[in-house]
């Protein structure tokens, strides 16, 4: 924790503590090391392995439109409603919020929802935040394995991603879209306002406290009616339940309180 915290401004100590030791200890066994020590030893001297030792702290595995019928859910229910709402109260952009977007995959699935949907004179923009540098450089790229893309129907891959040498390189204006930023829920850093969060597979890794303070955080950060998706095993904590009312239990979607209802 100490060399992170020194080296990387990370902390660990947010995070639970059996996951924490799980990958240490796979990031001890990779090295060839049996003991603690030895490893530490090597953080002090090997800047690359610090970054790795940080990048196993989070999962980076992810594919397009995982969980699809979370995704369809989105896509029949929650974006055209969103869109209505919009267009009534006179604003033109839809604000998504990825948190730990890891390599891509989840905002750019986002994009490709919104070129499907996005009624005449509306706009979108995207947000991709995950707490790893090197990770997110990987994201801007946009190219990924075939299996990523194992949900991505025919006509929307070919539509959007280019073939390079067996990977599939999502378009560069799709690329644009999304603007990629590191940024770590459990810091102090401020929360960006959104109409639509998704925040997948991230507090599972955090001690109840702190999934109750980023939830009200998220809460904050959203308007009356704005929506907050969550992971299949992940749902709301502390005074959340309050400022949130369950649009989809199986999905985990939630949609924000207004003051009225409070």
């Amino acid at each position: 924790r100490q060399v992170l915290l020194q080296k990387r401004q990370f902390d660990l100590g947010m995070y639970k503590d059996a996951c924490i030791r799980r990958r240490i200890a796979g990031r001890v066994r990779s090295r060839g090391f049996r003991q603690a020590r030895a490893y530490l030893d090597l953080l002090a001297v090997d800047e690359e392995e610090v970054t790795a030792l940080m990048s196993a702290m989070t999962i980076h595995v992810s594919q397009f439109f995982r969980n699809p019928s979370t995704f369809d859910v989105l896509r029949e229910e929650i974006l055209p409603e969103m869109f209505r709402r919009l267009r009534r109260e006179g604003r033109r952009e839809l604000r998504v919020w990825s948190v730990g977007c890891a390599g891509g995959e989840e905002p750019y699935s986002a994009a490709l929802l919104m070129e499907q949907l996005l009624p005449p004179r509306m706009r979108y923009s995207i947000l991709a935040c995950d707490i790893t540098p090197v990770v997110l450089e990987k994201a801007r790229e946009g190219l990924f394995d075939g299996p990523r893309l194992a949900h991505v129907p025919d006509a929307l891959r070919d539509r959007h991603f280019s073939l390079e040498e067996g990977r599939w390189r999502i378009n560069e204006r799709l690329r644009k879209k999304v603007e990629f930023a590191t940024h770590n829920v459990l810091s102090d850093e401020p929360y960006p306002e959104a109409d639509l969060i998704l925040c997948r597979n991230v507090l599972i890794y955090f001690s109840r406290s702190d999934q109750a303070r980023v939830l009200e955080r998220f809460a904050a950060a959203l308007p009356a009616d704005g929506v907050l998706v969550l992971g299949r095993a992940e749902t709301l904590s502390g005074s959340s339940r309050e400022q949130f009312m369950v649009h989809n239990p199986a999905e985990r979607i939630f949609f924000r309180r207004g003051c009225a209802d409070r």
